[in-house]
């Protein structure tokens, strides 16, 4: 009875990486009229609920609800997933208010993740490998059923009926965590005791994690590795100028947008296979240097797409994108393992669970920085909702900035010990 709330969960946070973000793009630049640098400005804010995440594993675990530290937050943050995007759907476009909306769905996903990872935790502690091993395959394999299914139905369904319904079909799909949550069996203590409990010992609990946390994270050969993370994660980013450059100059519809999404999700999937096979035991400092050539080279290929080089030499658009996406999308899924890895590998016994929640914390907070430095070289090279004159050097600025942390690879430490990839699904 496990596997369906772990599946539900899963399988609504792919979605909402398919459905709902390509959604949103379009309301963005459709119904508020956004141009790319506050599109991705946006997109920046919503996903801080992503850059907190060890705090909800505190609250779950220090403040239960009527007895109960899962079943009761699964429901709540359901119900706020589907008020989120029904209320984004049905109230008028305006950039406050949907900005509010978009970060409370974002933290119904965010925080049902956290839950649901206690939940495979739990179940997986004390069992044999293989049946944790099969907890782990459910979570990842839900959520890329979540992805690919939704994917390019996304794209169809805004090019027939507009943004906003799609976000209300959204509203849908995190009632299935309510309905599967009834599921989750845990061990329910009597609220009077649970109330004394809590009064007891959450506070000293808290103090006494939090002090262990920030004694591991002030360690050099922590601090240093997640210094190192975030610099990797946190190059600007050009995808928000590029998805404007797609829709508004080179006019794709939707649906191959949506296209492009789906292929999006085959080239993730085939990047874990491609490190896991090939990858997973090359010593670290020489795979994040490898990588950083690697993305520097892909990254030039998008701008053969901005110039048009690629029309001159007879490749059309939508072929030469097609093959451009899977190329870099699948070299992106593989620079964030080894960060997965890195991550695992620094956590000392005791608080490795939150630590490494932490870890993923900078690694999404690194992510939101990329977004927000691309945002601003936009707005500096002028790139509107319809200008894209300065977009070859906007994409020639992010690609470079792929080299800024080779000088710090030093930071990683220097050992050939190899260890198990981390479980827990990143986004």
């Amino acid at each position: 009875m496990l596997v369906c709330p772990v599946c539900a969960a899963y399988f609504v946070q792919g979605v909402k990486m398919s459905l709902g973000t390509l959604t949103e793009q379009f309301y963005l630049k459709d119904d508020l009229q956004f141009d790319p640098a506050q599109a991705e400005t946006w997109k920046a804010i919503a996903h801080i609920p992503w850059m907190i995440k060890p705090l909800y594993g505190f609250v779950t675990d220090s403040f239960p609800i009527n007895g109960l530290r899962r079943q009761p937050y699964i429901i709540i943050c359901g119900l706020t997933g589907t008020a989120a995007f029904a209320l984004l759907s049905a109230l008028p476009a305006a950039p406050l208010p949907a900005l509010l909306l978009m970060t409370a769905g974002e933290l119904a996903i965010a925080f049902s993740d956290v839950v649901i990872d206690g939940v495979v935790v739990e179940r997986s502690r004390g069992e044999d490998q293989a049946t944790a091993g099969s907890l782990q395959s459910i979570c990842w394999g839900s959520q890329a059923v979540g992805v690919l299914s939704s994917a390019y139905t996304s794209g169809w369904l805004v090019g027939l009926v507009g943004a906003r319904p799609v976000l209300g079909l959204m509203a849908f799909f995190p009632l299935l965590m309510c309905g599967t949550a009834f599921l989750i069996k845990e061990r329910r203590r009597s609220p009077q005791s649970a109330d004394l409990e809590v009064a007891a010992s959450n506070t000293e609990r808290l103090k006494q994690q939090l002090w262990a946390l920030w004694q591991a994270i002030t360690m050099p050969q922590i601090l240093l590795p997640a210094a190192f993370i975030f610099l990797w994660q946190a190059g600007p980013s050009a995808g928000g100028a590029m998805f404007f450059f797609y829709t508004n100059y080179l006019g794709f519809s939707p649906e191959f947008v949506g296209r492009i999404k789906l292929l999006d999700g085959v080239a993730q999937l085939l990047g874990v296979y491609l490190f896991n096979v090939f990858l997973r035991k090359v010593q670290l400092r020489r795979l994040f240097f490898g990588l950083a050539l690697a993305g520097v080279a892909a990254g030039f290929t998008q701008l053969v797409l901005v110039t048009g080089a690629n029309r001159k030499i007879g490749l059309d658009d939508k072929l030469f994108v097609l093959a451009d996406s899977v190329l870099v999308t699948g070299l992106g899924r593989i620079a964030l393992m080894p960060c997965l890895v890195l991550a695992a590998r620094v956590c000392p016994e005791g608080v490795e669970a939150t630590l490494y929640a932490a870890l993923m914390s900078v690694s999404n907070a690194a992510s939101g920085a990329g977004d927000l430095l691309g945002a601003a070289l936009t707005k500096l090279l002028g790139i509107t909702a319809y200008e894209f004159g300065n977009m070859s050097w906007l994409v020639l600025v992010c690609t470079l900035c792929g080299f800024l942390p080779l000088p710090f690879l030093r930071l990683i430490p220097d050992t050939q010990k190899h260890t198990p990839l981390p479980t827990e699904a990143p986004v």
